[in-house]
């Protein structure tokens, strides 16, 4: 009869050395995610007190104290609002897009971010396409429930249609036209356009991704707004995007 084989004992201490590594990285991970999701918790309190929303039977207005952000941070660009989701934060704008992937609106380093625009936009109301990046939090925080624009409830309610962005130069209203998920790419965040023809071709490719028909007439002259996130983990995004309505539409 065969012996069994018994393992040697440093190889049993080898074994339970790299299990309790890996158990200590994993709860210090879990530990420091839920500090910075807190700290970016409190900054979105103590920042709305420079927000004032007022709302009516007839609609809804916000007043930005520009002036009190910007002292907190120079980088603040604008406030974008997305109706029955988590969606109302102050937008910055950083040197590049990966800056606040991992600092806070205090210029802090945080995994949770914060929601920012991308570095090629201008702000000076001839971007073409404004896109707004924000993480997933599983805390609902940040972008997380932008993955709600894919579902029934929300697209098919028209309250839900009109997004807010608000800049220095004034109040903004974008009327979404298409939502989807997609692997990552660099397409739906172009920024240059050379012709109206092109841009006007990436609009209707835009449209026919939707999961939604949104039957919003689309043209060379427009111009839109794009909110982008992860869903579920990094292998998709999901994607809003919206164009630029007059203030006569509105």
């Amino acid at each position: 009869m065969r012996k069994k084989k018994r393992l040697r004992p440093w190889v049993i201490i080898t074994l339970l050395l790299i299990f309790l590594v890996g158990t200590i990285y994993y709860s210090y991970q879990i530990v420091l995610w839920k500090i910075h999701v807190n700290d970016n918790n409190k900054i979105q309190k103590k920042i709305t007190d420079s927000i004032k929303i007022i709302e009516s039977e007839e609609d809804t207005q916000y007043e930005i104290d520009f002036n009190s952000l910007k002292k907190k941070n120079p980088d603040t660009i604008g406030y974008i609002n997305v109706n029955n989701t988590n969606i109302n934060y102050i937008v910055v704008k950083g040197q590049d897009n990966n800056y606040y992937l991992n600092h806070n609106y205090d210029k802090k380093w945080n995994k949770a971010g914060w929601i920012f625009a991308d570095y090629h936009n201008k702000f000076d109301e001839t971007d073409k396409n404004i896109i707004i990046y924000g993480h997933n939090m599983k805390d609902g925080s940040m972008f997380e429930t932008l993955k709600d624009v894919l579902t029934k409830d929300w697209y098919t309610n028209t309250n839900n249609h009109v997004i807010t962005l608000i800049t220095e130069k004034g109040t903004y209203h974008y009327q979404v036209f298409s939502t989807y998920s997609i692997a990552p790419e660099d397409y739906y965040i172009n920024t240059k356009f050379y012709t109206e023809d092109s841009f006007y071709e990436f609009l209707k490719n835009l449209e026919k991704r939707s999961i939604y028909d949104y039957n919003i007439e689309l043209n060379r002259d427009d111009k839109i707004l794009t909110l982008s996130s992860c869903l579920g983990d990094s292998s998709k995004r999901v994607v809003l995007h919206a164009k630029l309505l007059d203030k006569k539409e509105y």
